[in-house]
């Protein structure tokens, strides 16, 4: 037996593209609505995408601006991110006084 098909009201839309927008996840949403995630997806695609796509758009104006601001933890932030900087650590190893490593092959039987 099918149960009846799920009719979304703009209230609903609404509703979707608010909790998205705050990383509600879509099961999350569909209890809320009582329907299935299966029904959520097929009835708010362009919902939950927006909220999601909005709510970063807003966050990510947040962080830029913050960034030109002169915040180094938001400058850094973003050029990890979306520049592809990284930290790095060199290690150097060197023999006795910086001079060359020695490699010993063998053991010294004493003779």
């Amino acid at each position: 037996m099918q149960g009846l098909e799920h009719k979304p009201t703009e209230e609903q839309r609404k509703l979707v593209k608010a909790l998205s927008s705050v990383g509600i996840t879509y099961e999350d949403i569909a209890d809320k609505l009582n329907i299935s995630s299966d029904t959520l997806t097929k009835h708010y695609k362009e919902e939950l995408r927006d909220g999601r796509v909005d709510a970063n758009a807003q966050i990510g104006q947040s962080l830029f601006q913050a960034a030109k601001s002169g915040n180094t933890s938001a400058q850094m932030f973003w050029l990890k991110t979306r520049a592809n900087w990284k930290e790095t650590n060199g290690l150097e190893v060197t023999g006795l006084d910086g001079g060359a490593i020695q490699v010993i092959t063998g053991f010294d039987d004493g003779d």
